[in-house]
C-alpha cells in the first residue's frame, strides 16, 4: 500500500469518526481533527530535519488555521468546542472556555 492510500484511508477515517455524516469533510470539526494530523506529522518531521525552514513556515500556517477555526468552535457552541478538543488531546485555549 502507497503513502497516499495510506493517507486517503487515515483521511477517511477522521472523516467519519468526527463528521456529521459519513462524507462531511466540512464541519469544523473534521477540519480540526484533519489539521491536527498533518500538524503532528509536520513536527515529527521537523524533529529530524532541524534546518526545514519551510516546513516550519507551513506548519505555523496550519497552527493558525487551526486555532482560528477551534474560536470559531468555542464562540458559536461552546459544548461541540470542549468535546472535540478533549477527543484531540488539545489544551483548552479560547478565552473564556
Amino acid at each position: 500500500m502507497g503513502r497516499e492510500q495510506l493517507q486517503s484511508a487515515s483521511k477517511e477515517r477522521i472523516v467519519s469518526a468526527f463528521g456529521v455524516t459519513e462524507d462531511d469533510t466540512g464541519c469544523p470539526e473534521v477540519q480540526v481533527a484533519l489539521l491536527t494530523r498533518r500538524i503532528d506529522e509536520l513536527t515529527e518531521h521537523l524533529k529530524l530535519h532541524k534546518n526545514d525552514h519551510d516546513c516550519r513556515h507551513g506548519l505555523l500556517k496550519l497552527v493558525g488555521r487551526r486555532r482560528r477555526l477551534l474560536q470559531y468552535l468555542a464562540k458559536n457552541d461552546i459544548g461541540r468546542y470542549r468535546s472535540l478538543t478533549h477527543r484531540l488531546g488539545l489544551r483548552d485555549r479560547a478565552k473564556g472556555a
